[in-house]
């Protein structure tokens, strides 16, 4: 086989996934340390591997396997090699390096079975402990990669993923909607008198304008939490936290009026890295 045509190592896999799928947290990646940022690309791509699976099965069944297999592979009961899998072999590599705790990758995994199936999200403290586990999770353990572990770093992370989550949901709402899936929670569409059926038909009603608001929000407030807790991290912990700077930019947008919530956002890669660039350099993100 000629060097054009080799496979590419696992780290660019992971890094070309999480570039495709993910580029937010792909950008703030370079703006770490080589070692920090392998492991890096080695977590958010097995996240978008665990996030995908919804897209890629058409049962739940299907699903549940392949979230079975991520399973076993944490608790060291592995179906065939996991070097035969450039995520795993990289995942796995970023534990033994950085002793990564394997019990929030599980329930990260088991957190997400809630996507391969219809159920509306019930409540807003249900979402709360949802974005906790996946989100949160993944900021605690970003940082737990740049530095040592603490109360502070656990702090700031739930408020982190939890804007996080909020924007993510918002911004995702047209394909949900098309795939009747309600990660809003229903007590905040119930609060507004705002129908679940109107929503699944791409309605832009003043109800769910409402609801919308309300639930930004929630963002807003976590988020201002998240970055007035900064300071109170060490400076290696903070660049793990520098996705941040992309949710108050992408939330300023999600909040402008007359902003209909059916129309996918176009999202540009050069002013993400802009964002992420001057985040990096400001005394919010390393004082």
């Amino acid at each position: 086989m000629n060097a054009a045509a080799a496979p590419p190592d696992n780290l660019s896999f992971c890094a070309d996934l999480v570039r495709s799928h993910d580029f937010p947290r792909y950008a703030a990646t370079l703006f770490a340390p080589a070692a920090e940022r392998r492991a890096l690309l080695a977590l958010y791509a097995f996240n978008v591997e665990i996030v995908r699976v919804r897209d890629q099965v058409s049962q739940p069944l299907p699903g549940e396997i392949r979230f079975q297999w991520w399973t076993d592979l944490l608790s060291g009961v592995v179906h065939g090699s996991a070097e035969g899998n450039p995520v795993a072999a990289e995942l796995l590599r970023a534990i033994r390096d950085f002793d990564l705790p394997v019990e929030p990758l599980s329930l990260l995994v088991d957190e997400h079975q809630f996507d391969l199936y219809n159920d509306p999200m019930p409540t807003l403290t249900a979402l709360e402990g949802y974005l906790a586990a996946t989100s949160s999770a993944l900021f605690v353990l970003a940082a737990r990669i740049m530095t040592q572990p603490s109360e502070a770093v656990e702090h700031i992370a739930r408020h982190a993923g939890l804007a996080q989550g909020i924007v993510q949901i918002i911004t995702t709402l047209p394909r949900d909607a098309a795939h009747r899936q309600m990660f809003v929670p229903q007590q905040l569409l119930a609060s507004h008198d705002c129908d679940m059926e109107d929503v699944f038909a791409g309605k832009d009603t003043p109800n769910l304008c409402a609801v919308l608001e309300q639930f930004a929000g929630e963002a807003r407030q976590h988020l201002a939490t998240a970055l007035s807790l900064l300071a109170e991290v060490p400076p290696a912990a903070r660049s793990a936290f520098l996705p941040l700077a992309q949710v108050r930019a992408d939330l300023a947008l999600l909040s402008q009026p007359g902003r209909n919530p059916f129309t996918p956002r176009q999202s540009s890669r050069l002013r993400t890295l802009w964002t992420l660039w001057r985040a990096s350099r400001s005394r919010e993100f390393t004082k």
